[in-house]
């Protein structure tokens, strides 16, 4: 493709991105409490909340392979038509068997490691950071209409409607990709990759672990998992934050996210492509983890949303700065050929968040209150700080 038909079919994954992330944060914002209707307590939806981190566990490598070999428009194609099927079944979930059932599509729900995939292929390597940050913008604008529509949907016309807007909403995202999307987005293979027939296998584990061995990969993974839990376990408990220890209803919770969205956008529209131009990508790591450490001990000493307010300015800094950085390095230390794979292991550190997040969330909510949350998060990315200072951050990126 010639550089403007890159940077259209760039544009309107932005806009298929920014779609699906709007679907997203709609269903967060029925969910907890349609599972509080439902007679779910804290632990039960903790619960919930690992069924979905394990399904996306096992699904994001594969998802990613299935990327990489059948191309974009196949992967999105599927993740969009898989929340087409999630929000129908979400309609229908009226007992707590059905709450858990409705979650099985989420194992091929992956549209922001697809759109990744397409950016990072289509975007040139020096300034994939910058590209991948524009994708953070896109976060924040669903963030915000997702959050607001499921609050205002779910609050005046109830769950089974919002549930069947994001249905509609899906079908849209998958009409796009369909018209869209290129089938292969890939600009260059490897010859090794091509060379073994092990490769055309979408569940080759070997062919995904392999990456691992790469330069710098298995690094920037455990810093990845290791940093980003504390993060990890407040993000999936934050539902149960709002409702108990802020006291907030559907609508209020809806607006809370909203204002998450417009700090975001801000940060990733106006920040983050200044300082992927002006610092290496080691420095941006430091800083996203030390910031993340004080932002730890902020919110183990908040007492209320009103504080709360002024430390997701600096959260969603760190938050921001650490993904952009940590997925543009990794995609950096493989071939172009195995971008999808490295995005979905990417994505299975999140989900492998999600999963082990709610029960560990659970226990130290119940047993040692919010504050938990915070003093640990400040303790690991201090730890982590000092590792990555002494080391020297340094990483190598793949040169075929």
């Amino acid at each position: 493709m010639d550089p403007a038909a890159k940077q259209k079919v760039i544009y309107i994954t932005y806009l298929i991105a920014a779609l699906e992330i709007t679907w997203m944060f709609l269903q967060f914002s029925i969910t907890p409490y349609l599972a509080r209707r439902l007679g779910f307590d804290t632990i039960w939806f903790g619960y919930l909340q690992t069924t979905v981190g394990v399904i996306q566990l096992l699904g994001g490598p594969i998802y990613g392979r299935f990327a990489d070999i059948f191309g974009a428009r196949a992967a999105l194609s599927v993740s969009c038509g898989a929340s087409v099927f999630y929000f129908l079944l979400l309609t229908v979930a009226d007992s707590p068997f059905m709450l858990f059932v409705h979650k099985l599509p989420a194992v091929f729900m992956h549209a922001l490691p697809g759109a990744q995939m397409v950016v990072a292929d289509l975007s040139e390597k020096e300034k994939r950071a910058e590209a991948l940050g524009k994708l953070g913008l896109c976060f924040g604008i669903g963030m915000i209409a997702g959050s607001s529509l499921g609050g205002t949907l779910s609050t005046r016309f109830g769950e089974r409607f919002a549930a069947s807007f994001g249905a509609v909403g899906s079908f849209v995202s998958l009409m796009l990709v369909l018209n869209f999307i290129p089938k292969q987005t890939k600009t260059q293979t490897t010859p090794e990759s091509d060379e073994k027939g092990s490769s055309k296998s979408v569940f080759n584990m070997g062919e995904i672990t392999r990456l691992m061995k790469f330069p710098g990969v298995a690094k920037t993974f455990t810093v990845k998992i290791i940093s980003g839990l504390p993060t990890g376990i407040f993000q999936v408990m934050f539902s149960i934050i709002a409702m108990n220890f802020f006291q907030l209803k559907a609508e209020q919770n809806g607006y809370l996210m909203a204002y998450f969205g417009i700090v975001q956008m801000v940060i990733q529209g106006a920040v983050i492509g200044r300082l992927t131009s002006s610092f290496s990508e080691n420095s941006l790591l430091l800083l996203s983890v030390g910031v993340s450490s004080l932002v730890g001990l902020a919110q183990a000493l908040m007492t209320n949303v009103f504080q709360f307010c002024f430390i997701v300015i600096p959260m969603m800094f760190s938050l921001s700065v650490f993904n952009v950085i940590t997925d543009s390095m990794l995609t950096k230390s493989v071939s172009p050929a195995d971008t999808g794979t490295m995005l979905g292991l990417c994505a299975s550190v999140q989900s492998l968040l999600r999963t082990v997040g709610p029960t560990i969330g659970g226990f130290l909510y119940e047993t040692y209150g919010v504050p938990s949350f915070g003093y640990i998060q400040c303790v690991i990315n201090a730890a982590v700080f000092g590792l990555l200072l002494t080391t020297g951050g340094r990483s190598q990126t793949h040169r075929p």
